[in-house]
């Protein structure tokens, strides 16, 4: 029977004026518990995403408890039956979540939070909102939530430019955006608050928090993540997404299907740049 695997992932934006020195220790610690992933160390804060057995994921949680300011960082969790992580990096970055903007600081200001059976109730309800997908294009592609707008953008970075190009009237209507675990909705409420929008929420703990406490209503199709399990479904269990060998492209089963996807070779999104 294959040994279940543990996949967290967690962020907190908290001053970190000591970055570089906490490099070792998390090297060590992730070392000694036997996990694999990233941890992204930046003076803004810290985003980790970590896979391996129960007992070595406790360990390093219980290391991370030591320092107070990641004290009880909130988790998304799920289970695999693989190691979903080829290797351990602990990275030190500008940004944990790169938007290329100085002044906006989640430390110390960021938008109201939304939970998600609040937000179910106002889709239940049909209440008038804005529901804001602050995703790239690829990650939309394979699900997003019914009627969401969608930004067209392929990079966080272009975030603020898609903002401003937004239409006024939308600015005194309800905002919820939503990104996978909630980091990228930390800098881009900030964003569309000093754009002028009045009443900017974010979704709690992202698409993966909302897929937890209330599962897939209003949702359609899967989310992509970030490792090598490529997208969950609303139920948490990996999906039938694969990633584009040449492109890294995600692809969904219906893709999978176009005589343009070779295997290692090509998909419908590169075959034309070969």
């Amino acid at each position: 029977m294959a040994e279940t695997i543990v996949n967290i992932a967690g962020y907190r934006f908290v001053d970190l004026p000591d970055r570089d020195e906490l490099r070792a220790p998390m090297i060590a610690a992730c070392t000694a518990s036997d996990l694999r992933g990233t941890i992204l160390l930046a003076h803004e804060g810290i985003n980790f995403f970590l896979a391996g057995r129960q007992e070595g994921i406790d360990r390093f949680l219980s290391f991370l408890d030591q320092d107070v300011r990641f004290l009880d960082i909130p988790l998304k969790i799920s289970q695999t039956d693989y190691q979903p992580f080829n290797r351990m990096n602990v990275r030190l970055k500008k940004e944990i979540i790169s938007l290329g903007m100085d002044e906006v600081k989640p430390a110390d200001f960021t938008g109201e939070s939304i939970a998600p059976t609040e937000f179910k109730k106002w889709l239940d309800e049909g209440k008038a909102v804005t529901v804001l997908d602050t995703r790239n294009d690829y990650e939309i592609r394979l699900g997003t939530f019914q009627n969401a707008l969608d930004l067209d953008i392929t990079s966080f970075r272009a975030f603020p430019a898609a903002v401003d190009a937004m239409p006024d009237e939308l600015k005194d209507t309800p905002v919820v955006m939503f990104c996978t675990g909630g980091i990228r909705c930390e800098k881009a409420s900030v964003v569309m608050l000093e754009a002028g929008f009045k009443d900017v929420r974010q979704l709690e703990g992202g698409i993966l928090g909302y897929f937890e406490e209330v599962g897939g209503a209003h949702w359609d199709g899967d989310c992509f993540v970030f490792d090598h399990r490529v997208a969950l479904t609303p139920e948490l269990k990996e999906s039938d997404a694969v990633q584009c060998f040449a492109c890294r492209q995600p692809l969904t089963l219906e893709e999978q299907q176009s005589p343009e996807y070779v295997i290692e070779v090509s998909c419908p999104y590169c075959i034309h740049l070969r």
